[in-house]
Formats: structure tokens, C-alpha cells, sequence
């Protein structure tokens, strides 16, 4: 192949794989600011409200590895594909849904095509790009994934407001449709080692963690005590141990238990989920208060949560500069209590007729601790095990955060229709306000979870070296480490991390040169 030709290939890839990205990062967010108006249009209770976003987060989670690891295996190229029909196709069926239980299922369907797309679209990126070119590709790749977290909430509600809730989720189709043939023609079919798949771990995890959301979501509706609630909530405890058992005695899980004998893998992990708690659970809410009662509509609102969802864009690539000087792990503490405190400081200044001016410091505080959190996160996760197990703990770290937004909007959703609901704006205020200090509480303990981070995160106990003969944490070659330094350098590579993550993006490559 010439050098003309592989150069247009990488192009391409970068267009299809950086296009595909943004779809599916931007269906994380773009329902929240228009969920008023789904709710008075289809109807529905604040627990399918929930699934609307949950079930998309929940397939999106179980499915992740499942979906990387089905390409690796039947072709990467021709799984992306596939996921990527799934995912349009699935668009177009939440677009006309005619009630609030159609919806769901659409968006669920939307979240396994995602599962199977997302995480491809790094492996086939990197399979085009020369490895002196890729800390430019990730940095578009994350740059572009960035944006779509941070104009989730103002696209859907300039859709929402101007056209209809239902573009949500039509502007996905012609974007899938077009993606398609150029995909089928322009992208190159690699394959990965081909490991056998883990049906009965993604089968374990999948069950598992729906019975505990099920019954989270229903049981402030239901009662704690009904005999679905407390099924789904026992069953999907049971399950989850048999998930864990599984990863201890399996030959090839999903996702092996011993990755968590690294007190860096097993806190930048816990760091994460209790991250997300937090900020999805608070986002779902917040939209909903911006509109419900503070009178925003839906273009105002997304353009007034800006600040906090905006900010990565700005500051990540500071942040990733500040890891580089002083590690990764008091960046991303300062990162998550920055993020508590401006959740604090939301629920201090909730009223029903609070200023935009008195929620601004919040917003950007929390918008500035994401930022400072995502930039460094992806090389803890990274540096914490060795080389050729980077794919399953990247893909596990993301899971985890998709796993951890679900249990946050059911769990703060739950105290917030134990203390409030939406009966009136004062008694939507009174629910908001204990709903924030549990997603500030849960991540201010993220932040002391990863306080006792090693300073430098050891690859866990029982890894074999590679099979290069490199020595277990050596995270690329020689080669693509200087070819990365050299092109692009720290703050590239800090801002294609942090934007990637930001997005809930699979797989975000750690920078070569740095530890946590």
C-alpha cells in the first residue's frame, strides 16, 4: 500500500470512527433536558422517566467487553457494522415510539447496538493510523467524543423545544445511514487473539445488575417490600456474586478478579462508579428542575448547564499537564472533591426561585472537578496492569462508570420520591436538595477512595509477563512511545484522555509517558 493511500485510510477511519463516537456518547446525555417534555407527551411515572436513560446506560454496561470481545473474535470491522445497524435501526424505533414502554425498549436496544459499536471504533482507529500519527487521531477521536458530552443537553433541548423530542433521536439515522456504506468500504477488517467468549460472565453481569436497577427504580413506586422489588433486589445481588466467583475461578472471564488485587485498579475503579453516582444521578435531576421549576425551556436549560458539562473541553487538557508534574492521583482527589463541593453548593442555593448567578459557581466548580477528574483517570486505569491486559481493564473502568450513572439517576431518584416528588414546585425542590447531598456524599467519597491510590499503580499480584518479554506495566512499545512523545506530546495526549472518558468512551489509550 502507498504512503498516499494509507494516509487516506487513516482519514477516513478517523471521520467514520470519530462520527460513530459522537452518536452514541451524545444518546448518553441528550435525553435529560428533553424528559419533560417525553413525559407530557408519552405519559409515565419518574421511575420509566429512569429507564429512559437507564436502559440505554444498563445494556450499554453489561455489553461493553461482551461487544469488544465478539469483535475481536468474528471480525472488528464487521461487528461495527453490525452494532452500528442495531444502534440506527434502534434510533428510528425511539423516534416513533407510541408510548413510554416502547421508548424504553428502543433506547435498550439503542444501548447493546452502542455496546458492540463503541468500543471497535478505538481498535479500528488504531489499526489505520501509524503509530507516530495516533496522538493526533486520539486526540480529534476524543476531542470530537468530548463535544458530544458537552452539547448532549443543548442539542436535545434545541431539538426538544424547536422541532420535537422525537429529532432526539431521528438525527441519528441519516448520521448511521451514511456511516454505513463508507464503513463497508473504507475501513480495513482486522481481527483480535480470537479468546473464547464469556457468555456465562456477560450473562451473569447482565442479570445481575438489571434486577438490582429494577428494583432500585421500582421500589419507591411499589414499596420496598414488594415481592418484585425485593426479587430483582436479591436475585440481583446473588447474581452479581456469582459474576464475582466466576471472574475468581473462571479460565477466561470477562473480567478476571485478580485485576483488583492492585490497590490502584481496585481504586480508580471504585473512584469511578461512586464518580458517576453522583454526577448522572444529579444531571437527571437537575435538568428536570432547570425546566420543571425554575421555568427554563429546554434550549435554555442545556445552554445553562454548559458550565459543568462544557468544562472538560477547557480544562483537560490543564489537567492532563498537571498529571504529568504531579501524577495522577492528587489530580483526580482534587478532581472529585471540587465535584462535591459544587454539589453541595447546589443543593445549599435549591429554591424555587433561585438565580441562574447563585447556581453558577456550582456549575463550574463541578464542570472544572469532571474536567480534572477525567484527564488523569484513563492512565491510572492504564498503569495499574500490565500491557497485554489493558483492553479488559479499560473496557472494565468504563463499564463501571456506565454502571455507576444507572445506579446513581435510581438510587438518587429514589430519595428524591421518598422526600419530595413532582406534586409542586416546592415539593420537586424539597426532594432535590437530600437527592444532591447523596451524589455530593458519594463523591466526596470517591475522592478519598482515591486518596489511597498507590503513587504509583504496581500491576497486580499473580500477572505474567507479557509475551514480548517486556516487563508487566510496560504499556507500548519503544517505537510508538516516541512516535507519540514527538508528535504531539502531554497536553494532546491529556485532552484525547479526559475528552474520551468524558464521553463514556471505551477503550481511551493511556499517554505512553506517564503514571499515575
Amino acid at each position: 500500500m502507498s504512503r498516499e493511500s494509507a494516509r487516506g485510510g487513516a482519514v477516513w477511519a478517523l471521520v467514520i470512527t470519530s462520527v460513530a463516537g459522537f452518536m452514541a456518547a451524545l444518546d448518553n446525555l441528550v435525553v435529560t433536558t428533553a424528559l419533560p417534555s417525553i413525559r407530557a407527551d408519552l405519559g409515565g411515572a419518574l421511575d420509566d422517566l429512569e429507564w429512559t436513560v437507564s436502559a440505554y446506560t444498563l445494556t450499554f454496561a453489561c455489553l461493553l467487553m461482551f461487544g469488544a470481545a465478539l469483535g475481536d473474535r468474528f471480525g472488528r470491522r464487521r461487528l461495527f457494522l453490525a452494532g452500528l445497524t442495531v444502534f440506527t435501526g434502534a434510533s428510528a424505533a425511539a423516534a416513533m415510539a407510541p408510548g413510554i414502554d416502547s421508548l424504553i425498549a428502543a433506547r435498550a436496544v439503542q444501548g447493546v447496538g452502542a455496546a458492540v459499536m463503541m468500543p471497535l471504533t478505538l481498535t479500528l482507529l488504531t489499526a489505520a493510523v501509524p503509530a507516530h500519527r495516533r496522538g493526533m487521531a486520539y486526540g480529534i477521536w476524543g476531542a470530537v467524543n468530548g463535544l458530544a458530552v458537552a452539547s448532549g443537553p443543548l442539542i436535545g433541548g434545541s431539538l426538544t423545544e424547536h422541532v420535537s423530542w422525537h429529532w432526539i433521536f431521528w438525527l441519528n439515522v441519516p448520521l448511521g445511514l451514511a456511516l454505513l456504506p463508507l464503513a463497508r468500504l473504507r475501513l480495513a477488517e482486522s481481527y483480535g487473539s480470537g479468546a473464547p467468549l464469556d457468555v456465562i460472565g456477560t450473562l451473569l453481569a447482565s442479570g445481575g445488575l438489571f434486577g438490582i436497577v429494577y428494583g432500585l427504580v421500582r421500589g419507591p413506586a411499589d414499596g420496598w417490600s414488594d415481592p418484585l422489588v425485593l426479587l430483582g433486589l436479591f436475585a440481583g445481588a446473588a447474581l452479581v456474586a456469582g459474576f464475582v466467583l466466576h471472574g475468581v475461578r473462571a479460565a477466561d472471564p470477562m473480567l478476571p478478579m485478580r485485576l483488583f488485587r492492585s490497590r490502584a485498579f481496585a481504586g480508580i475503579n471504585a473512584a469511578s462508579l461512586l464518580m458517576f453516582l453522583g454526577m448522572f444521578g444529579s444531571i437527571f435531576l437537575l435538568s428536570q428542575y432547570l425546566q420543571g421549576v425554575l421555568g427554563y425551556s429546554p434550549t435554555e436549560a442545556g445552554l445553562r448547564m454548559l458550565p459543568w458539562t462544557g468544562m472538560p473541553m477547557l480544562v483537560a487538557p490543564v489537567a492532563g499537564i498537571l498529571s504529568d508534574r504531579v501524577g495522577g492521583r492528587p489530580v483526580v482527589a482534587a478532581g472529585l472533591f471540587l465535584q462535591a463541593a459544587g454539589l453541595g453548593q447546589l443543593a445549599l442555593v435549591a429554591s424555587t426561585d433561585v438565580s441562574y448567578g447563585a447556581q453558577l459557581p456550582g456549575l463550574i466548580v463541578s464542570g472544572v472537578g469532571m474536567a480534572l477528574f477525567f484527564a488523569p483517570a484513563s492512565n491510572l486505569v492504564m498503569s495499574s496492569v500490565s500491557a497485554r491486559e489493558q483492553g479488559i481493564a479499560s473496557g472494565a473502568n468504563n463499564a463501571l462508570r456506565e454502571v455507576g450513572g444507572a445506579l446513581g439517576i435510581a438510587i438518587m431518584s429514589s430519595i428524591f420520591t421518598a422526600r419530595g416528588g413532582y406534586g409542586s414546585p416546592q415539593a420537586f425542590v424539597d426532594g432535590l436538595r437530600p437527592a444532591l447531598v447523596v451524589g455530593a456524599a458519594a463523591v466526596a467519597l470517591a475522592g478519598g477512595v482515591a486518596l489511597l491510590i498507590p503513587r504509583r499503580g504496581g500491576v497486580p499480584a499473580g500477572s505474567s509477563p507479557d509475551p514480548d518479554g517486556r516487563v508487566p506495566g510496560a504499556r507500548e512499545d519503544a517505537g510508538e512511545r516516541a512516535g507519540q512523545d514527538a508528535g504531539q506530546g502531554a497536553v494532546e495526549a491529556g485532552a484525547a484522555d479526559g475528552l474520551a472518558v468524558a464521553a463514556g468512551a471505551p477503550g481511551a489509550p493511556s499517554s505512553p509517558g506517564r503514571t499515575g
